[in-house]
């Protein structure tokens, strides 16, 4: 299905503590949609997943290798970007790099190309930052995802397999 065209400009900018409230909201979709993905691996979320969201999405706001992002247009937020420059990491043999944490488009802002805004204003900041490679994981159900980080040149490097310990 072809991409529609943004209809209104789009503003790509910091995420403010103001911002919290409907960003919560926006990760508490996320992991909605990830349990729903499968339900056995994914957490599921709660009364209180929307509030616990944005406290965490607040708190990352003063870390200086953290990048939180929104999409607004005429003063609506259509979704939020969530990254950060990191370190060696020996645990998943990863040199230094841009890890790409959420990413998040509002459903009825979708094929429009403003997670793809998202994700350059991301790895724009990463760059700055000194980052010269960017990682990030997918649900493996999640085609639309895939498709688009496939279409923006990342390729996949790692599999996650998931097994129940009474499976």
């Amino acid at each position: 299905m072809p991409t529609k065209p943004v209809e209104h400009a789009v503003t790509i900018r910091p995420a403010t503590p103001g911002d919290m409230e409907i960003l919560g909201g926006f990760g508490a979709l996320l992991v909605a949609l990830h349990h729903e993905l499968d339900a056995k691996r994914f957490i599921e979320p709660g009364k209180t997943t929307p509030q616990r969201y944005g406290h965490f999405l607040k708190s990352q706001l003063a870390q200086p290798d953290v990048i939180v992002l929104v999409a607004e247009a005429q003063g609506q937020l259509l979704g939020y970007a969530y990254a950060a420059s990191e370190g060696f990491d020996y645990m998943s043999l990863r040199g230094p790099a841009g890890l790409i944490h959420d990413l998040f488009v509002d459903p009825a802002s979708r094929r429009r190309g403003i997670g793809r805004l998202l994700m350059e204003a991301a790895m724009a900041g990463l760059k700055s930052m000194g980052c010269e490679r960017f990682v990030l994981s997918t649900a493996h159900r999640n085609e639309a995802a895939r498709n688009l980080f496939a279409a923006m040149g990342f390729r996949p490097t790692m599999v996650e397999m998931t097994r129940e310990a009474d499976g």
